[in-house]
């Protein structure tokens, strides 16, 4: 026992006694921050890239009728540059003429839907996604615009199978592959530093949620492109990652020791009289307003109160009910404690504003139909025609093609340029009906 004893402790000594190793540290990297929210002035140009969903000219109509009411100060420049079926490779096929030459400064990037070839996951396929995605990123990167990733939208299996149109093993995989699409793009978005938008989680969350109570519900019909009521969750993501928030107007009205005084948001409050109490407002925006058949796509993501907030609140009056006018029109009866409390206006179609910010809606809607779906069509084209001359590379009579080619894509340019054109002289009406202008406010009790 006693030896024993005595080599344990010699043992212990020696352990005790060895040199501590050295410790290998690893430096922590630092790590870029996502950019910050989109800021757009004077004259900047914002391009959205695409395939169909972008080409649809829905949630991108729905995002410039945000920057054109809210910001009706600012002469910003909108370009679709969406074209259906489009993979990244074709984005980058058309890229200089398409998104380089509108010098943007925000490029935002919805692609992928095709890009995963409506199947099971495979490592090919993605890795050439990934390629090509990498190479958007930084061809958008060499213009000096902030890319804006955004993951791909749902594709709904269940709409598919109500449809009687089922593709197995798409219809059980795909939703999980664009999942994973998307993960792996909010990832390039970290690392480099640059926006991202989550398209796929509002649009399935909301699915869901709706599928409680009707299991047939859908805003994507044929499974793969959303139509107004999804395109409006995707123009209020777009809004809610990239947008800093703020309301319409908001005007409070109340006495501050005995004396009537209103205070305004956003906006200037003149010629304020206690006689039935009555003042003039000068708000420096619009609301949001879209057209009718986005109505269920907005109550779903609550656009108006969350993202188009205008409001009169006003205080300290005798119990009673009110009407309330602008321009004299009545457009709406309230009691006090409601009007305490404050009433939102934007979503109300008698009010003034309402009805200017719609003739910017449908100025705009036309813009995108008449114009930029034409634009898109000839996008489209074009890439039938490179397809086809790429077909006849080795065909005998392929150096006559390759003329007809540049024939047609001259003509092509040339349709282009004059749509574009008309596009502006759409805009510059859309920024002549959309300047505020002055309301008189008036409470009359009933």
């Amino acid at each position: 026992m006693k030896r024993t004893f005595v080599l344990a402790a010699s043992i212990i000594t020696f352990v005790v006694a060895a040199p501590a190793q050295e410790q290998k540290t690893t430096a922590v990297p630092e790590f870029k921050k996502l950019a910050p929210n989109i800021e757009l002035n004077d004259g900047d140009n914002f391009v959205f890239l695409g395939d169909s969903i972008t080409h649809q000219c829905l949630y991108t109509q729905y995002v410039e009728d945000y920057f054109y009411t809210r910001f009706p100060a600012k002469r910003i420049h909108f370009h679709n540059a969406g074209v259906g079926g489009d993979r990244a490779s074709d984005a980058l096929a058309r890229f200089d003429d398409d998104v380089a030459a509108f010098k943007p400064k925000y490029v935002s990037i919805l692609l992928g839907m095709n890009d995963g070839s409506y199947r099971d996951f495979d490592k090919g396929v993605f890795d050439t996604y990934t390629a090509g995605m990498t190479k958007v990123l930084e061809r958008i990167a060499e213009t000096g615009a902030v890319a804006i990733p955004m993951t791909p939208t749902m594709h709904d299996a269940r709409a598919q199978r109500l449809r009687g149109k089922v593709q197995e093993p798409r219809d059980t995989f795909y939703n999980g592959v664009l999942a994973l699409y998307g993960r792996w793009l909010q990832e390039q978005a970290e690392v480099r530093g640059l926006g991202f938008v989550d398209m796929f989680g509002p649009l399935n969350d909301l699915t869901l949620a709706q599928r409680k109570t009707d299991a047939n519900w859908t805003m994507i019909k044929d499974g793969v492109h959303p139509g107004p009521v999804g395109q409006t969750v995707m123009a209020v993501a777009m809004i809610e990652d990239m947008v800093k928030k703020s309301p319409v107007s908001a005007v409070t009205v109340q006495r501050v020791n005995g004396k009537l005084t209103a205070n305004a948001v956003n906006g200037k409050v003149t010629d304020l009289a206690e006689s039935g109490i009555s003042f003039s407002l000068l708000a420096n925006a619009l609301p949001w307003v879209l057209p009718a058949d986005t109505a269920e796509g907005q109550t779903l993501t609550h656009l108006g109160h969350k993202y188009s907030n205008e409001k009169v609140t006003v205080r300290g009056l005798e119990a009673g009910k009110y009407a309330l006018k602008i321009d004299g029109v009545e457009v709406g009866q309230w009691t006090d404690g409601q009007l305490a409390f404050g009433v939102e206006l934007e979503g109300n179609e008698k009010t003034p504003q309402f009805q200017q910010a719609l003739k910017v809606a449908t100025l705009n809607k036309d813009r995108n139909d008449r114009v930029y779906q034409q634009i898109r069509g000839q996008y489209s084209q074009l890439k039938g025609q490179r397809r086809d001359l790429k077909v006849a590379e080795k065909a005998p009579d392929f150096a006559d093609k390759q003329a007809a080619f540049e024939k047609w894509h001259g003509d092509m340019k040339a349709k282009v340029a004059s749509l574009l054109e008309e596009a502006r002289k759409l805009e510059d009406q859309i920024y002549q009906a959309n300047q505020p202008t002055a309301h008189k406010y008036e409470l009359v009790k009933l």
